[in-house]
């Protein structure tokens, strides 16, 4: 099949979770004979890049601009979808997207799409943006042949909300095995001897809620420890200022990193936080588990579902004072570190990017063949995959 991947910001990934799926899919669908386009932004990816790991990559303009940035590019790409690409099916990422979904199907190109999480929860959006991704959610499903999320939790939360239910299918994880310490000499670290937190610095994200929580903690407690925040995020520089502000001299920050250099520093922290209380499943924490470390998470249910009992929680609702308490005794408590290193391995291991493949590919193939005329069409509704296999 001729399959394009729409409504991220192209790959290779550079930025958070959808690009991620977007590279783990286009890499092995490529590998098994299929056709793939890739759509990125010029500001994100090299536009000298024509192909990475066997996918073509289209490059389109857009306005970069907080609110219109996604919406701009995603509308571009579904038109050249329909006029140039023309692929046999196109999939699209994340739900503020999902009445350009219509541009393809349109075109008659039978269109797939993830919501990921519900982006109408996230902070960071004013009301009328709220109400437009509220509007995008719930129409989804009407938009597309079919909508999916990668969480039991979210699509529990859309059903309840929308009264729609959505299949589901969660990311994968795949660890190429890094596990050399020039990126942790390079940052001033010492193995096992620093706190690891990787996202978007955003609010939901709660980076802020860690950087104080971590202060909390007197020097003779922390042994020497350190607080490592990666990442950063667009348009959001003032935000990532007052983090700065607040953090004292024990906190890093390298801004983004990826590839060896990232799963170094995964390989080596004495923990993993994720302080987040939105989204679905993150790919972050799945690395961060494959990768052997104790991780530490909001009591958020998608987190919950991901981590299940190989990771030890703090209460959203607690905030700092809970987040505190958790990270003292995880540093008063070496051996229950790990051991929840060892259960976070393992856990890990269920989750399986040739698996999810699969399920992809079976869902693909699915909304193509409903279209197809003479062709019954497949069940799309319950694709709700227990993942399972090695990484």
């Amino acid at each position: 099949m001729k399959i394009a991947i729409l409504g991220t910001r192209g790959i290779p990934a550079a930025y958070s979770g959808f690009e991620t799926a977007a590279q783990e899919l286009a890499s092995r669908l490529s590998a098994r004979g299929h056709e793939v386009t890739v759509y990125c932004r010029p500001h994100v990816v090299d536009r000298k890049l024509a192909s990475y790991q066997g996918a073509r990559l289209v490059h389109l303009p857009t306005i970069q601009n907080k609110y219109l940035d996604t919406f701009v590019h995603t509308l571009l790409s579904a038109i050249h979808a329909a006029r140039v690409t023309r692929p046999d099916v196109a999939l699209f990422f994340i739900a503020g997207n999902s009445p350009l979904c219509q541009i393809t199907r349109a075109a008659s190109i039978p269109t797939l799409i993830n919501i990921d999480g519900l982006d109408s929860d996230r902070q960071k959006w004013p009301a009328p943006a709220k109400a437009y991704l509220r509007f995008a959610e719930r129409a989804a499903p009407r938009f597309a042949d079919q909508a999916i999320t990668d969480s039991h939790a979210v699509a529990d939360t859309f059903e309840r909300r929308y009264g729609t239910r959505i299949g589901v299918v969660p990311y994968g994880v795949h660890d190429p095995g890094h596990a050399g310490r020039q990126t942790l000499e390079e940052l001033g670290l010492e193995p096992r001897r620093y706190i690891l937190f990787v996202g978007r610095l955003e609010p939901e994200n709660n980076p802020h809620l860690l950087v104080e929580a971590f202060s909390r903690i007197d020097l003779r407690r922390a042994r020497g420890m350190k607080l490592a925040i990666v990442g950063g995020a667009p348009y959001a520089d003032e935000y990532i200022r007052q983090v700065w502000r607040t953090a004292d001299p024990r906190v890093v920050f390298p801004g983004y990193v990826f590839g060896r250099r990232y799963w170094e520093l995964q390989r080596h922290a004495y923990l993993f936080c994720a302080p987040t209380g939105v989204g679905g499943t993150h790919p972050v924490i799945l690395e961060a588990m494959a990768a052997g470390n104790c991780v530490l998470v909001n009591d958020h249910p998608p987190n919950a579902e991901t981590v299940g009992d190989a990771g030890i929680y703090f209460s959203g609702r607690g905030g700092v004072a809970s987040l505190s308490e958790q990270l003292a005794r995880l540093l008063d408590e070496e051996q229950l570190v790990v051991r929840y290193r060892e259960r976070a391995r393992q856990r890990a291991r269920q989750y399986s990017w040739e698996t999810v493949t699969d399920q992809y590919e079976r869902l693909l193939t699915a909304v193509y063949d409903a279209r197809r005329p003479g062709r019954l069409p497949a069940a799309l509704v319950d694709v709700e995959p227990a993942i399972a296999g090695s990484a």
